[in-house]
């Protein structure tokens, strides 16, 4: 008698919907959170077909699934959660989560409905996913301004570089939209970064195209900041602004960082295979120029190589040599647009829809001229392209001992 008490009120007290019926689909008990989620009295739905909380095409087809059932005894709902609509008594409609259970007690059978609201869900995954689409409306807005900045500066550069005149009109525009890139798009790209991790944050097992559409944003922001570094790299080093820091430190270590770093960027199957020639490990650089330099090389490789492919970064210090070498088994670039190579702005003609500004090589031969190095490449279109740093006069005792 107790426990009946107990199962009674904790069916009454559910916080999710609880109806019963039986064989005939004729509503036999509900609980009041049912009642609540569906706006009828209880008078109202004891005794009627289940199919008055249904709309549409569910309801003429109720009874037909109950009668296939008890006719095969193939379970298509019964023990099986999903996701469906109920009527509400004034006409309108909601999802929720069903589970069917079936209970046998001697010749009779009873079926058991227990039913999740999932309208909150169903509105916060909605006011997510427009959300999203704003944000991703803001960076494709973002995204359209920069490049057609980027692209007039690129016109603009063309037709001043014939005179003196027109090279100082040339700095002037690149001073000022630096200057503007700098304060008007760092500050809301990192608000867009930042809002599109909340997101990712807060949408966890929701809707999957909330996720896909947050790494679009994400990838976007972070191609449009690599872009604006690139352009205040080179601001940068016209104005004579990049000062030379040498140091001692060990070659291997440094690449070693370089690699781990590169592993996270790399293409699915992508490998970047590093080793060191020599038994000097201590060179004598600016590290910080230096890993700009192979991180730009790195980030080529990869950009430009398919997917299970291998970069090949080698390291190596012969006498007072410090010489490094990275070689992919990409695109290539073709023969008669080499001597291009390290221009501003150039891109090969074989780059197709490949992302770039074609500053990065530029930015490498104007930092490793600062270190007093040269830079040498040799490519064949469809087979690869290494490229080699080499500095003389760079090699130190070993900072271990």
């Amino acid at each position: 008698m107790e426990s009946a008490k107990l199962l009674n009120a904790i069916i009454e007290t559910a916080i999710d919907g609880i109806i019963t019926i039986n064989s005939r689909g004729l509503v036999e008990s509900v609980n009041p959170a049912a009642l609540a989620l569906f706006g009828y009295h209880e008078s109202e739905v004891i005794g009627r077909n289940i199919s008055v909380l249904m709309p549409e095409p569910e309801k003429s087809s109720h009874d037909q699934y109950i009668a296939n059932y008890q006719h095969t005894g193939v379970k298509k709902i019964i023990g099986v959660g999903r996701e469906v609509r109920g009527l509400r008594k004034d006409g309108s409609t909601f999802p929720f989560r069903l589970a069917v259970s079936e209970v046998k007690s001697g010749e009779n059978v009873l079926y058991t409905g227990f039913i999740h609201d999932l309208s909150k869900e169903k509105e916060a995954e909605e006011r997510l996913k427009n959300y999203a689409a704003k944000l991703e409306h803001l960076v494709d807005e973002r995204t359209a301004s920069l490049k057609q900045s980027v692209e007039d500066l690129r016109k603009a550069k063309e037709e001043v570089s014939q005179s003196l005149e027109k090279e100082k009109e040339l700095y002037q525009l690149k001073a000022q939209f630096v200057s503007t890139a700098s304060h008007e798009f760092r500050t809301p790209l990192g608000s867009v970064q930042l809002s599109a991790s909340l997101i990712e944050k807060y949408a966890e097992n929701c809707n999957p195209n909330i996720a896909r559409h947050i790494g679009k944003i994400k990838n976007a922001v972070t191609s449009l900041t690599n872009i604006l570094n690139d352009f205040l790299s080179i601001d940068r080093i016209d104005a004579g602004k990049v000062q030379v820091n040498y140091s001692i430190f060990n070659l291997p270590q440094l690449a070693l960082e370089i690699t781990e770093e590169m592993r996270l960027s790399v293409k699915q199957d992508q490998q970047v295979v590093y080793g060191h020639i020599g038994e000097v490990t201590a060179v004598r650089l600016d590290s910080s120029l230096l890993k700009n330099c192979i991180i730009n090389l790195l980030s080529n490789a990869i950009k430009y190589s398919d997917e299970g492919t291998t970069i090949q970064f080698v390291t190596e210090v012969a006498g007072e040599t410090c010489i490094i070498k990275v070689k992919d088994a990409g695109i290539g670039i073709p023969r008669e647009e080499q001597k291009h190579l390290f221009e501003p702005f150039f891109r090969a003609s074989n780059t197709g829809s490949i992302p770039g500004t074609g500053l990065g090589l530029d930015i490498v031969q104007r930092y490793t001229e600062l270190l007093n190095g040269t830079i040498q490449f040799e490519s064949v279109q469809n087979e690869g392209t290494l490229f080699t740093l080499t500095f003389a006069h760079a090699t130190a005792k070993n900072p271990d001992n």
